[in-house]
């Protein structure tokens, strides 16, 4: 298959533009497939911030732009963690959800010990150093004669608009066409395939494989090729989100911090990124519990004074993912493929995630493509579930009983059967590696009541542990204080006092080498100077 078009530009347009270019043609310098994008110039452009996991790094290896460069054309910082703050109980208390963890070899009993302790220091400072760093606003890099040297795992917070245009203009320069016209018909084969797509401005452009990038429109994998739709809103019930800019210029913190903070609210929660010249804020809710006047003064109140003249924007959504991801020559890539609300950063990722995979099931020729097309089906369920149980499970362990919203998430019904299994499971015993081998607890049959099978396989997806592994569970089921019962012999006796394992003690030391998340993003990438309005009614 030479011919691509990808129809639809923006973050999943240009990043599966960009990665496939990279993967497929060696940037550009060996072309075996001629990569076309069709972009409307009369869609509004948004701008959003965006928070990334570690894999980003990947991509834009792959892609081959100097970490350097991309962080200053995107505005982009540091991230090494997520912070979960007023998720457990309305009380202030919080925890981090770092990216990186150090455990005790050749056995780790981190999580063992900590349950069997008094618990006063938090799971995850007993066994990682990266919220002490993050609480510190430190970098997660040691800077030698002008060069960095990533000491801690991290990713990045950033301009989603930019980095668009940055991944267009490289794209471009390496031999990507970019088609600017409006999109007004699709022509099939007598099979259903798509032969090529008309447009307002251009002649019909023919292609072997099409890209839909089309946002939650779908205009090609859903109004043409009517794949149908997976709702998984009986499990998140958040469906909207009114998000703001806060320019530094004017409501500058005093700080930018390395990590995502995600805010328990009223009705769902508060992301807050933060970017080199500003912090993007935006409230997820449900609209069935929260109107939009409110949610929007929630989300200034969370800011505190001086909002007044900044314009929000409410975003709905819908949970789920298409029941085919790829179908006939067709592959959906970012919204049009699925969504599901990015509390663990995963919104590029998936279409990260959908990039790469495509770039490895590539097919040669037509006869190739059901096989491929089944298996990369299969991949991109299997992920979408694990996402679906993630973060599902911060919803419904929470003990927050102050409005109807988080009674609601609590309640049976809405936690997902899959997760319902593995948490048994966990009550029982901490999670390890081996849970996600061969992964089937009892009451996982009960899967097959909600959720249809039958377009990857006929099989029950399976969770095996890639984007998040036992430790991040871990993480999350002790950061919100489920866990396994203690054996009666245990469970009254004098219990010692939490600390770190030995290998996190003495990784501590590491702390006093990292500079400032700030001082590297002036030193190194230019951040200008700021001075401080005041701290967010949020942050204290």
């Amino acid at each position: 298959m030479q011919r691509l078009l990808i129809v639809g530009g923006g973050s999943a347009g240009w990043i599966t533009a960009a990665y496939l270019n990279g993967a497929l043609n060696d940037r550009g310098k060996n072309p075996k497939v001629k990569i076309s994008l069709l972009e409307s110039p009369d869609i509004p452009r948004i701008s959003v911030g965006e928070a990334t996991i570690p894999s980003m790094r990947h991509l834009i290896g792959v892609i081959g732009i100097p970490e350097a460069e991309f962080m200053r054309a995107t505005d982009a910082t540091f991230k090494q963690s997520i912070k979960y703050k007023n998720w457990v109980l309305k009380d202030g208390s919080h925890y981090h959800h770092p990216f990186t963890s150090i455990r005790e070899r050749p056995l780790d009993s981190s999580g063992e010990r900590w349950l069997n302790s008094d618990r006063s220091m938090p799971f995850m400072d007993t066994c990682a150093i990266q919220p002490a760093a993050c609480e510190a606003n430190l970098a997660p890099l040691v800077m030698r004669k002008n060069e960095a040297t990533h000491t801690l795992n991290y990713a990045y917070h950033m301009n989603a608009q930019k980095f668009a245009d940055l991944l267009r203009d490289v794209s471009v320069a390496r031999g990507v066409t970019h088609i600017q016209a409006n999109l007004t018909d699709v022509k099939q084969n007598e099979h259903g395939w798509i032969e090529s797509v008309a447009t307002d401005r251009t002649e019909p452009i023919i292609a072997d494989m099409f890209v839909d990038c089309t946002g939650f429109q779908g205009h090609l994998i859903a109004k043409t090729l009517n794949v149908g739709f997976e709702d998984y809103s009986q499990f998140l019930l958040c469906d909207r989100a009114v998000t703001m800019h806060l320019p530094y210029d004017t409501l500058y913190p005093g700080t930018v911090r390395p990590y995502t903070t995600a805010t328990a609210l009223s009705n769902g929660w508060v992301w807050d990124i933060p970017m080199q010249n500003q912090r993007s804020i935006g409230y997820v809710h449900s609209s069935e519990f929260i109107d939009q006047s409110a949610a929007e003064a929630e989300l200034r109140a969370y800011q505190g004074p001086g909002t007044d003249a900044i314009d929000v924007r409410f975003v709905p959504f819908k949970v789920g993912r298409r029941h085919q991801l790829w179908r006939h020559n067709c592959v959906a890539i970012g919204l049009a493929g699925g969504f599901i609300e990015p509390l663990e950063s995963t919104g590029l990722y998936l279409s990260d995630l959908g990039a790469v995979l495509l770039a490895e099931h590539w097919p040669s020729n037509a006869a190739a493509m059901q096989k491929l097309s089944e298996r990369y089906n299969r991949l991109m369920a299997n992920r979408y579930y694990e996402i679906l149980d993630f973060i599902n499970m911060h919803y419904c362990l929470t003990q927050r009983n102050d409005t109807e919203f988080w009674r609601e998430v609590q309640k049976p019904e809405r936690i997902n059967p899959r997760l319902k299994a593995k948490l048994a499971m966990w009550k029982t015993k901490p999670p390890s590696a081996h849970d996600f081998e061969d992964q089937w607890f009892d009451g996982m049959d009960a899967l097959e009541d909600i959720f249809d099978f039958s377009h990857i396989g006929g099989r029950p997806p399976v969770d095996t542990g890639g984007l998040w592994n036992h430790e991040s569970y871990e993480c999350i089921l002790y950061g919100m204080h489920y866990t396994p019962k203690l054996n009666s012999a245990t469970a009254h006796e004098h219990r010692p006092p939490a600390t770190r394992n030995k290998p996190t003690e003495q990784a501590m030391k590491i702390l006093t080498a990292l500079p400032g998340h700030v001082d590297v993003l002036s030193k190194a990438l230019g951040m200008k100077a700021y001075h401080k309005a005041y701290t967010p009614i949020g942050w204290t």
